[in-house]
């Protein structure tokens, strides 16, 4: 658990890039002229306003002399920021910088500090709602070696109970065969789905079916998606996107905004709450009495 009690270095980025984005646009400079009159180069002052590197001290007092900002309690907040955004490798386990990627680890940071996860999922139940069993089957199932199978595991029970302990709201709507499609034996799918009933009577976690009758292109042109609103600004939102070959942290503001959008739509279409639970108690009951139909013995 030690990874989530620390520092998170990517989400004090963000506080540095947000500020120093906000503060240049209060002046007429481009990030052309900032680059010009600090004789930095362009991609720099881009780099470090997409918080895609850490700032230093020195150069963040050098951007904030530039735009004015004399307020010592901001300024002062700013360089702790700074100085821990650049303490990766400090506070992060050395298994996760083996076994995860990047911006997977952006992903465990930025979620420590979210109020609310947005998620949408098209083939399988989110990790972060995985029975340990289900998680089990999924993850024998990868191309992956013992231990980044075994930090992975470890990850997502962490994040698992980060959630059951009510620390963000988590808001997921899953394609209607995520829970058609079985894993592993029936009894483990059974398991995952009575899960999921039982995790969405918590006040935090709220899950919706979207179904196969109300189609939606959307549902169909993107991969899965999380969006987060980070607590201590409810209008900047970042983003995780999965892809079969590779994930992507993003902290464009367009596009994390697009992708907030998106699950809005696919929430709209999606079952109501009520319904999606009866949906998936009607699939359980169907999975226990098929494999007792199963188990009674040779059938013509």
């Amino acid at each position: 658990m030690a990874a989530f009690q620390e520092d998170p270095p990517a989400v004090a980025r963000q506080r540095v890039r947000r500020a120093l984005r906000q503060a240049r646009q209060a002046t007429p400079m481009s990030q052309g002229d900032v680059a010009k009159k600090l004789s930095w180069s362009l991609s720099k002052v881009q780099r470090i306003e997409a918080g895609e590197v850490g700032v230093s001290v020195t150069d963040l007092h050098a951007l904030l002399d530039l735009y004015d900002i004399t307020d010592e309690s901001l300024r002062t907040q700013l360089s702790a920021d700074a100085r821990t955004s650049r303490r990766q490798r400090w506070v992060t386990p050395s298994e996760h910088r083996t076994f995860l990627t990047p911006a997977l680890r952006q992903l465990l940071q930025f979620e420590s500090e979210a109020s609310v996860v947005r998620a949408y999922q098209l083939f399988v139940v989110p990790g972060i709602l995985q029975t340990p069993a289900a998680a089990s089957v999924m993850l024998d199932a990868a191309d992956m070696s013992d231990g980044q199978r075994r930090v992975r595991y470890d990850v997502r029970m962490q994040r698992k109970q980060r959630l059951l302990d009510n620390r963000h709201a988590y808001f997921v709507v899953m394609d209607e065969g995520v829970i058609m499609r079985p894993v592993g034996p029936v009894d483990v799918m059974v398991s995952q789905l009575d899960a999921l009933v039982e995790m969405a009577d918590l006040p935090n976690i709220h899950i919706r079916i979207l179904p196969f009758r109300n189609f939606t292109t959307h549902a169909y042109l993107v991969m899965p998606f999380q969006v987060l609103t980070l607590a201590d600004d409810p209008v900047d939102l970042v983003a995780y996107r999965e892809t079969y070959e590779e994930d992507q942290f993003i902290t464009d503001q367009d596009e994390s905004n697009k992708l907030a959008a998106l699950f809005n739509q696919l929430w709209e279409a999606s079952l109501p709450e009520e319904s999606t639970i009866q949906r998936i108690l009607t699939e359980a009951a169907d999975l226990r009495a098929n494999a007792r139909f199963l188990a009674s013995g040779p059938h013509r």
